[in-house]
C-alpha cells in the first residue's frame, strides 16, 4: 500500500485559535523517550516503593500533568518508535515480533507521513538526537558506510546520535547522514561489532544533552519554532553512568544511570529556560517501554526499589509492567500544573497531538491509530479519548484495553517473565486473560471464566480494529502483512 507525505490542504479549527497573538504563535514540541525505563524509576509516580531521586522529572509533573494510563504501543524498543513517529500500531508493519539491529533496513516506509514531515509542512525546525533504532539501511563491511536512509530522509532536518540500542553495533555516532569517524576497530557492549577508535558508550548521554541544548538555543534565537525528538539510549544496558554519578543512587549502578538520564533532562529545561521558550514549549517526557530484567530486577527490590512500580511485569511482557511508562507533561502556558489525568492513551498518540496543535487534519492514510490528546492536556476531555488501546509483547502477542478491562489474547507473559511462553507452567493455564484493572492493577486474577461475554466483545473489538487497518474513524487501510491474533486466525 502507498502511503503520502502530502498533508490535506483543509484546515481544522486549532484549540489555541482563541488566545492572545503572543500566546498563540507556533509552541515548540520537545518529546524525551528514555529507555527501558520504568514507571516506578520517577520518583513522584512511586513515592513509597521508589528509591531513585529524579528531581527534574518531577518538577516537570508539578508543573505540568502526570498520565497515569499511558503505554508504550509494545513491550519492546523499535515497535514503539515506529509507533511514536507513524502514529500507527506497530504490528500493522511488516516487524510482528522482536526488534531490529543496527544494520538492518528501515521500518518506517519512505512515502509514509512522520511527526517531523508534518511538522516540517507548519515551518518548523526539526531534530532528532538520540538512538534512532529503526534501521537506516547501513552497509555491512566498509569502515565509512554510507547512510542512505536515516532519520534526514524520515523527516528531520538534523540528526545527531547512534543506529540502535547501545548495546548493538556499529558502535560510532552518526552526524546527519555519516559516521563522524570510520569504523576502524572492534569493541563489545554485551554485543560485539565495528566500532568507531574514539566512541565509548559512557560519553552517549552525555553528549546528546549537549547537543539537544545547543539547537534550542540556535532555534530559540532564530525565532523559529522547532520540533525536537530526545530518544536517549538511557538507562538502557549497557548500564554505563558517568564517572560523577556513580554511587549517586545508593542501590547500584542502574540508580546512577537513571540519576543521570534525570540529570539530561534537567540540561533540556535549563536550556529552554535561558533561551526564553519555556513558557510556550511542550515537553513531554515518557519512556519505550518497562524495566529491563538486565537491571536486575530483584536486586533493585532488595533494596525497596520497585522499578515498575506496583505492576506485573517487565520490558518484553504483555502484562502492563511492560507497557505502561511513565509519561509527564509540561506547557506552562496551556498546562495546569500539578494537574493529572487518568485517561487511558498510547505513545501512538504524538501524531495527532501535533495535528490538532498546529491545526492540521491528518490524510486517512497516516496517524490511522493515533488520537489527540489535546483535550486532556488542557483539562477539556469529557469522556474516553481512545475506544480503546491496543497492547503488544516482544512474541507479537495481543491484548486489548477499554475501560477497566484488558483481554490478552494468550495464556503466558507473551515475553521474559514468567510464565514464559512454550513453558510447561503456560501451557497448563487458560489460553486467554482477563483482568479488571479497576480492582486488580496487578493481574492477579483471571476472570475470562466469569465474564465471558467481555471476552467476546473485546476479541470482534480487537479483529474490527485489524481488519480496518486503524483503529480510529476515517477510511479503511490495508496492513503491511498479515496479522494474527491467536493461532489460524489472521487478518490483513
Amino acid at each position: 500500500m502507498k502511503h503520502t507525505i502530502a498533508l490535506l490542504a483543509t484546515l481544522i479549527v486549532s484549540p489555541l485559535a482563541g488566545l492572545s497573538a503572543a500566546e498563540s504563535s507556533k509552541p515548540n514540541i520537545v518529546y524525551i523517550l528514555a529507555d527501558d525505563m520504568g514507571y516506578g524509576d520517577v520518583q513522584v509516580l512511586n513515592p513509597k516503593r521508589g528509591k531513585i531521586a529524579t528531581p527534574h522529572m518531577d518538577r516537570i509533573a508539578a508543573e505540568g500533568m502526570i498520565f497515569t494510563d499511558a503505554h508504550s504501543s509494545s513491550s519492546v524498543c523499535t515497535p514503539t518508535r515506529y509507533g511514536i513517529l507513524t502514529g500507527r500500531y506497530n504490528w500493522r508493519s511488516k516487524l510482528q515480533s522482536g526488534v531490529l539491529l543496527g544494520y538492518n533496513e528501515p521500518l518506517i516506509a519512505k512515502d509514509r507521513l512522520t511527526v517531523p514531515a508534518l511538522m516540517k509542512k507548519q515551518g518548523y525546525t526539526t531534530a532528532c538526537f538520540g538512538k534512532w533504532h529503526l534501521g537506516m539501511g547501513i552497509e555491512k563491511g566498509k569502515p565509512s558506510p554510507e547512510i542512505t536512509d536515516g532519520p534526514t530522509t524520515r523527516g528531520f532536518d538534523r540528526y545527531f546520535g547512534i543506529a540502535a540500542s547501545l548495546d548493538m553495533p556499529p558502535f560510532a555516532f552518526i552526524d546527519n547522514d555519516r559516521f563522524t569517524e570510520p569504523l576502524t576497530t572492534t569493541k563489545s557492549w554485551v554485543r560485539s561489532g565495528p566500532a568507531a577508535e574514539s566512541f565509548e558508550a559512557v560519553d552517549v548521554l552525555p553528549t546528546l544533552a549537549r547537543k539537544a541544548v545547543e539547537f534550542i538555543g540556535e532555534r530559540a534565537a532564530a525565532g523559529e519554532p522547532f520540533f525536537l525528538y530526545m530518544p536517549l539510549a538511557s538507562p538502557h544496558t549497557p548500564i554505563v553512568p558517568s564517572k560523577e554519578w556513580q554511587g549517586k543512587s545508593g542501590i547500584g549502578s542502574y540508580g546512577d544511570f537513571v540519576m543521570e538520564t534525570d540529570w539530561a533532562v534537567g540540561e533540556v529545561l535549563a536550556a529552554l529556560e535561558k533561551a526564553g521558550v519555556a513558557k510556550n514549549t511542550l515537553v513531554i517526557m515518557t519512556s519505550d517501554n518497562g524495566c529491563s530484567p538486565a537491571a536486575k530486577i530483584p536486586g533493585l527490590q532488595a533494596k525497596g526499589h520497585f522499578p515498575n512500580g506496583d505492576l506485573r511485569g517487565h520490558k518484553a511482557d504483555i502484562f502492563d509492567g511492560g507497557h505502561r511508562i511513565p509519561f509527564l507533561a509540561r506547557w506552562p502556558e496551556r498546562v495546569k500544573a500539578g494537574s493529572r489525568s487518568a485517561q487511558t492513551i498510547c505513545l501512538t498518540d504524538l501524531m495527532a497531538t501535533c495535528a490538532e496543535i498546529v491545526g492540521e487534519r491528518l490524510p486517512d492514510n497516516a496517524g490511522e491509530d493515533s488520537v489527540s490528546i489535546l483535550p486532556a492536556l488542557l483539562g477539556e476531555d469529557k469522556g474516553p479519548l481512545h475506544e480503546a488501546v491496543v497492547h503488544h509483547s516482544i512474541n507479537g502477542s495481543f491484548a486489548i484495553r477499554q475501560g477497566k478491562w484488558k483481554l490478552e489474547l494468550c495464556g503466558d507473559s507473551g515475553g521474559w517473565s514468567e510464565p514464559r511462553p512454550g513453558s510447561k507452567e503456560a501451557q497448563e493455564l487458560p489460553a486467554t486473560q482477563l483482568y479488571d484493572l479497576e480492582n486488580d492493577l496487578a493481574e492477579s486474577e483471571n476472570v475470562q471464566d466469569r465474564y465471558p461475554e467481555e471476552v467476546e466483545r473485546l476479541t470482534k473489538l480487537l479483529e474490527q480494529f485489524v481488519a480496518n487497518g486503524r483503529s480510529t474513524p476515517g477510511a479503511k487501510q490495508a496492513n503491511d502483512a498479515e496479522i494474527k491474533l491467536r493461532k489460524g486466525k489472521a487478518a490483513k
